[in-house]
């Protein structure tokens, strides 16, 4: 696809002998039609290049839209750690683009994502995002704190294309072009906490147990667990461990001799099965709660599924897919009609809180015709109270800040679409409340 952004242009011309008032009226009006329809001649630079404008009264473009066509970038994980979370988000916001499109588009374009599977491999998310950067108005995906990290400095910098990564590492708050959806990690782990002192008997002087990945996820995360930790009279045990580490045998023994009473786990959904079903295997009967992305509902078909059911939590930025709102429910019945042989699961939710964001900042930019990137993260910028039907409405006034502080504690059951249940509705702990990422 040609990612230079063009119009088409028309010349009205008559022939040199035509001298007939009729002709001359006719050229005129059909000059007229063309102007108000927005189809005249981008302006040029010195050199003849488009300089992404348009003339006057027209929808203002540059990067990422060319001829009728608006491309979004999606960076994604469809065969790595997070393959189960990159398959929902991805199919969740392709269905989002083709109702979009369905009811008519943005502006009379029409959106297309652009989708690259990086496996989680931290070359492979940069060479996709070097790839993609000069081809899209700005990605509705990109999966992995450290690899939007990675190339924070050239977002910022040199491409100024908004990102709504599915990453919440706090690292990441601050830049003027990536906007985290919802609460970030450190803050959704004080509230993960919070939840376990106030219903699961986690009290002052009692040691938790923290598994978390190397990197900006689960540094992010251990943020908020030594900050409630300080808070609270706890102290927090460490055990980091690698995306490629599956076996948390290890760590499940290093924790009970420590004396913990409960533990976060910071990781995937293939960490949190090994560390949950070890754990009951071995008699160490604590409860453990994970962050947002450690958990998949194909694992209560694996082995570690009863310990999970009866163990396990979940702190999640909005409610799950299964929630009993007219939003949650209609998604249900889209996807399932789109994808029937495919599981629901809370990546469908991320990836479509996601896309709605992009859509409706889409959307705002049209009505100030202005569809370049500075016009779309401005736009972005104007929105303070997304709901999507999720529990949880997204303020984006502020790049400092996350969109919501808020987390539903979530727990694994089967009877239930998606696989999870809410325990805990939409709510931000005193301590998450009080708590500035960075200070």
């Amino acid at each position: 696809m040609s990612t230079t952004n063009t119009t088409n242009e028309t010349n009205v011309t008559s022939t040199r002998n035509a001298t007939s008032g009729t002709v001359r009226v006719a050229a005129g009006a059909l000059a007229a039609l063309l102007l108000l329809a927005g189809c005249s001649s981008k302006a040029k630079d010195d050199d003849g290049n488009d300089k992404g404008g348009t003339a006057a009264g027209e929808v203002k473009t540059g990067e990422g839209i060319s001829g009728k066509t608006i491309t979004l970038g999606a960076l994604t994980d469809m065969t790595g750690v997070y393959a189960t979370l990159g398959k929902s988000v991805t199919q969740a916001q392709q269905l989002y683009v083709k109702q979009l499109n369905a009811d008519g588009g943005v502006c009379g374009y029409k959106v297309a994502l652009s989708v690259r599977d990086h496996g989680y491999d931290p070359q492979k998310a940069a060479s996709g995002y070097t790839e993609l950067a000069p081809k899209v108005l700005g990605f509705v995906q990109f999966i992995g704190s450290p690899f939007v990290a990675a190339v924070e400095k050239r977002i910022d910098g040199q491409d100024k294309a908004l990102v709504l990564p599915q990453a919440w590492s706090s690292a990441l708050l601050g830049s003027s072009y990536i906007r985290v959806i919802g609460s970030t990690y450190d803050i959704e782990t004080i509230n993960a906490v919070d939840f376990l002192m106030k219903e699961k008997g986690l009290k002052k002087g009692d040691k938790l147990g923290h598994v978390y990945f190397e990197g900006d996820y689960g540094e992010s995360a251990l943020l908020g667990s030594k900050h409630i930790a300080k808070e609270a009279g706890l102290t927090v045990v460490e055990q980091k461990i690698k995306p490629t580490d599956n076996d948390m045998t290890a760590q499940v023994a290093a924790l009970k001799k420590a004396g913990v009473k409960a533990v976060v786990i910071s990781a995937g959904p293939r960490q949190a099965a090994s560390l949950v079903g070890v754990a009951a295997a071995g008699g160490f009967d604590v409860p453990i709660i994970g962050n947002n992305s450690a958990f998949a509902p194909q694992l209560l078909a694996t082995q570690a599924g009863p310990a999970l059911l009866k163990n396990y939590y979940v702190a999640s930025p909005s409610l799950p897919i299964g929630a009993d709102t007219p939003g949650a429910q209609k998604l249900v019945a889209d996807y399932k009609k789109a994808y029937p042989k495919d599981s629901l699961d809370n990546g469908v939710v991320a990836g479509w809180t996601a896309a709605s964001a992009f859509g409706e900042a889409l959307k705002k930019a049209c009505e100030t015709k202005d569809l370049t990137r500075e016009g779309v993260d401005k736009a972005l910028l104007t929105i303070d109270a997304l709901d999507t039907g999720f529990g949880t409405p997204q303020n984006f006034t502020d790049p400092k800040a996350a969109s919501s502080k808020q987390s539903v504690i979530l727990q694994p059951d089967k009877s239930v679409t998606g696989g999870m249940k809410v325990v805990q509705e939409a709510d931000a702990s005193d301590t998450a409340t009080q708590y500035t990422p960075g200070a």
